[in-house]
């Protein structure tokens, strides 16, 4: 089968071959209904620029380039942020790569990552977090051919890691069904989010296993925030049929829904169970401490860096979806087991 040239990509959609070139490097000069249509027959004609191409199989950078969108705070301004470039760093260092951290928000074709990175050739792969990585972008990249990792599960066709939410769903779930609670709410998070559907499906999943009741009034979407989940919290817990026991979007629900049991005289964990994702940055500090979900954010980067270094040396693999084990880590807040028997 013969190559596809420029030459065939402009006479396809009846456009010079300089405008070809000027959409390749994403000219501002060209408009955006010009671009569209020559992308898409390159899509259908699959097209590979053979610059980039040849130009990422025989160069190095030797440099990583680790995607972040600089306009959300919340993802480059914790803990999880950090540990994660610690853990890409212990895999990319030792084989002589340095880490480039690149804002994704800029406002002028030029400054694209794509022409920052990818078409400069200043990075040999990427790793950014699904948030980043639209499908249009990873399509994009698996186009060019271009290693990249995703932090967080993706629709189009492409390597990620990702903790397996579903099953901390389950493990805490099961936990305060072992500590034997059995009316088991579900407080925090928003119905579109992944993260969301994930971690209520082994909250699900683990009440119809155990043979419990699923109550639809019990699952509570709300901001992940202490302050919208103490407001829904405080309803809840005034029910007149109210659960006995909350698994908790994050630690900053629980933190919520902990003061929200103490406003009204409720006792943890006597009277009220408290599970929560996330182990950073409340969980241990609570009164009482709350039984967490240690996601490993390192390890996080340590296996995102391992899968992109594996892509950069053979790209045409298959794709690899790499799902990391979160660990329990029980405390007071749920330990009703050692409480029974005692003085009340």
């Amino acid at each position: 089968m013969m190559k596809v040239t420029i030459s065939d990509i402009a006479k396809a959609a009846n456009v010079a071959k300089s405008t070809v070139s000027k959409v390749l490097n994403d000219s501002p000069k060209i408009s955006q209904e010009t671009k569209h249509k020559v992308r898409e027959i390159m899509k259908q004609m699959n097209y590979t620029p053979s610059s980039i191409a040849t130009g990422l199989a025989r160069q190095s950078s030797y440099n990583i380039g680790l995607l972040v969108d600089m306009s959300k705070e919340s993802e480059f301004l914790n803990q999880f942020f950090y540990n994660i470039i610690g853990g890409i760093e212990s895999v990319i260092a030792p084989l002589k790569y340095e880490l480039t951290i690149s804002n994704v928000q800029h406002s002028s074709p030029e400054g694209h990552f794509l022409n920052r990175l990818v078409f400069s050739k200043r990075v040999d792969g990427i790793i950014a977090n699904n948030s980043v990585l639209t499908e249009a972008l990873s399509e994009e990249l698996n186009r060019l051919e271009f290693p990249y990792i995703s932090i967080g599960e993706i629709i189009a066709p492409g390597s990620w890691v990702d903790f397996d939410n579903e099953a901390g769903g389950s493990m805490l779930t099961e936990h305060l069904v072992e500590q034997g609670y059995s009316k088991i709410a579900f407080i925090g998070g928003q119905q579109q989010e992944k993260i969301y559907t994930h971690r209520l499906g082994g909250y699900l999943r683990a009440l119809q296993q155990t043979d419990l009741t699923v109550h639809q009034k019990w699952i509570i979407n709300c901001k992940a925030d202490e302050h919208d989940s103490y407001h829904a919290a405080l309803e809840l817990l005034q029910r007149e049929e109210r659960p006995d026991s909350v698994v908790c979007m994050n630690s900053y629900v629980a933190f919520g829904v902990l003061q929200a049991a103490k406003a009204l005289g409720i006792d943890v964990p006597s009277e009220l169970g408290i599970a929560a994702f996330d182990e950073y940055p409340l969980s241990r500090y609570t009164t009482p401490p709350l039984t967490s979900l240690n996601i490993d954010t390192f390890k996080l980067g340590v296996s995102s860096g391992q899968l992109l270094m594996e892509r950069i040396r053979s790209n045409d693999m298959p794709h690899k979806h790499s799902l990391l084990e979160p660990e329990l880590i029980p405390r007071e807040s749920t330990m009703r087991i050692k409480f029974s028997g005692g003085t009340s």
